[in-house]
């Protein structure tokens, strides 16, 4: 593995667990060279999925962007980036297994919905603003009563 600081291609693994609920492995290095420690995660590589999005084009499954649009519906809420992580790793778990090449963005704007429910519900009502695109509030009122109706207070 290659040194993040100084390049060299040596290093010795000091530690290793499981990480991501045991979805892949991480390894904790020091450099030969400086002498400096980095950790590395190592995981299986997955066939490539296309999130076929509304419009009608496809662009490939991205964590990161998945990641990145629920840590902005949890930000400044009580959720662990821990709980985050393994949200997004069910849902893409879920994929990997579920669909072989395609999945329409929906299938996954309705998971994250689902997940973020049950992990905070303000979390909940901040993605589905933005998905589900109220254009006034009685649409994110309807939304509300909805959620009201179904006990998640």
């Amino acid at each position: 593995m290659k040194c993040p600081f100084c390049g060299q291609m040596q290093s010795k693994v000091l530690d290793s667990r499981p990480a991501e609920n045991g979805s892949c492995i991480r390894r904790r290095r020091e450099c030969l060279d400086c002498q400096r420690r980095f950790t590395t995660y190592e995981k299986t590589e997955s066939a490539t999925i296309y999130v076929v999005k509304k419009g009608g084009y496809r662009e490939v499954f991205s964590r990161e962007k998945l990641l990145a649009g629920v840590a902005k519906a949890c930000e400044k809420r009580p959720v662990a980036r821990d709980q985050l992580e393994l949200l997004v790793s069910d849902i893409e778990r879920h994929l990997s297994n579920t669909y072989d090449k395609e999945v329409p963005s929906t299938v996954i704007g309705e998971m994250v919905m689902d997940k973020l429910r049950e992990l905070d519900e303000v979390a909940y009502v901040r993605f589905a603003s933005v998905y589900r695109q109220f254009k006034d509030i009685e649409s994110f009122m309807r939304e509300l009563t909805v959620m009201l109706k179904q006990g998640i207070q």
